[in-house]
């Protein structure tokens, strides 16, 4: 086990984050570059200088200074993107060359164990490691600084000049300015963050607002003729003597079909007024129509005057996403058979396949020879295929919707029975159903 002391150390001596370059956020393309820049020139100016100090003016193998220039000068390239890898580097290279001083005679007005170019370097990267790492990592590699130069003031005092602590106390500036200048832009971006997300918490409550404005509208809009339709067609019977019973029957489906759609639509305002979008106490507590329920829908659709023929064989256990999909799709089917084909001939058919792993929804209506020369609306806003095409999308199923060659129009759902009902579709799923 490693000792908890060099647990710390390593800890500390691990970078922050990911390595991204210094000045990295910024927007503009000039100051994302300068950093690359002042590294260059620095090392261009660096190296040559430090491996020609270290081989004539220190008096070390030609060989060796120019291999320790390139390992003190090249890292304040790496230090743009890792300046905590790059100062490890060129710390090693630093206190190597300071022990290699020590093999060769001492000359006069040498600095050491730090030569003058090594104490640039160092202050550079220095400075790049408190632009982008921690306090923690910052005191750490301040102490280590001036640890090593007290060993080696210990090891040759007679060499050294107090160059060591030259460095100590002008990096420990560094690292402090470095070190504020980036808490200050974590600060900023963190503002900035939090401001993001005030922002998108103002959206959501104008969003609410408006929902509970839209419901109070078609609270006092729509229930109230609503209420009205049901309370005349519940009335009339009585109102009207001598009434066929075709017509009571026809004023009670309407009723019925009034009370229903006042229903639906206290269940819509619930909705709306709620922060989840699940209606008071949740939508799971509501009964939902489904599969069962297509039969009265297509009726209801044949008393309002639209041939529909219904094909419905026994349709084995459904999921509840599922079978509310499969009521909604044909729901909004006949509707628009209604709105814009009129009195056209329509087909029905709910089936699942012979595995019982797919419910297949059709509906199909003919171009119309028979209706009325004017549908009852020309236009729309296509919100109804959307909604078909979300509903299918959120049980994993395909949609097919689309013109006939004849002047008809088709709808045409796959969803899937499996307890899987709910996932996304797949790719190839996606691929099956033709757009329109």
């Amino acid at each position: 086990m490693s000792h908890p002391l060099l647990v710390r150390v390593r800890g500390v001596l691990t970078p922050a984050g990911p390595p991204a370059p210094l000045l990295g956020h910024s927007r503009r393309p000039l100051v994302r570059r300068l950093p690359y820049a002042v590294a260059a020139l620095f090392v261009a100016i660096l190296l040559p200088v430090t491996a020609m100090g270290l081989g004539n003016d220190y008096g070390l193998n030609p060989a060796l200074a120019a291999l320790l220039a390139v390992a003190q000068t090249v890292p304040l390239l790496i230090a743009v993107s890792r300046p905590l890898l790059a100062w490890e580097i060129a710390f090693t290279a630093h206190v190597v060359g300071a022990l290699a001083l020590l093999t060769v005679e001492a000359r006069e007005g040498r600095v050491w164990p730090w030569t003058p170019m090594g104490v640039i370097g160092m202050l550079l990267l220095l400075l790049a490691v408190g632009l982008r790492e921690r306090r923690g990592t910052l005191v750490t590699v301040w102490m280590l600084t001036g640890a090593v130069g007290v060993v080696f003031q210990g090891a040759a005092p007679a060499r050294t000049n107090g160059s060591w602590l030259a460095l100590f106390l002008l990096g420990g500036v560094l690292l402090l300015v470095g070190g504020a200048l980036r808490e200050r832009g974590d600060a900023r971006r963190a503002l900035a963050k939090q401001e993001t997300i005030s922002e998108a918490e103002r959206a959501r409550r104008t969003l609410l607002e408006e929902r509970t404005r839209i419901a109070r509208e078609l609270h006092d809009v729509v229930a109230h003729h609503m209420s009205v339709i049901t309370v005349q067609a519940d009335s009339a019977p009585y109102r009207i003597t001598d009434l066929p019973d075709a017509a009571r029957e026809e004023f009670a489906s309407i009723a019925a079909a009034a009370r229903e759609s006042l229903t639906e639509m206290r269940r819509l305002l619930g909705v709306l007024r709620s922060e989840d979008g699940s209606g008071p106490g949740g939508s799971e507590r509501t009964p939902q129509p489904g599969v069962a329920r297509i039969g009265q829908l297509v009726e209801a659709t044949v008393r309002a005057g639209l041939p529909v023929e219904l094909t419905m064989p026994e349709v084995p256990s459904v999921p509840q996403a599922v079978d509310l999909s499969a009521y909604r799709i044909v729901q909004e089917a006949l509707a628009n058979v209604v709105r814009h084909a009129p009195g056209a001939p329509t087909r029905v058919s709910v089936s699942a396949d012979e595995e019982g792993a797919h419910l297949t929804v059709l509906v199909v209506n003919a171009a119309g020879a028979g209706a009325p020369a004017r549908p009852v609306e020309t236009g729309g806003t296509g919100h109804g295929l959307v909604g078909m095409r979300e509903r299918v999308r959120l049980v994993g199923g395909t949609l097919d919707t689309g013109p006939l060659p004849d002047g008809g129009f088709l709808v045409a759902a796959r969803l899937p029975l499996s307890d899987e009902a709910g996932a996304e579709p797949t790719a190839e799923a996606e691929e099956e159903s033709f757009p329109v």
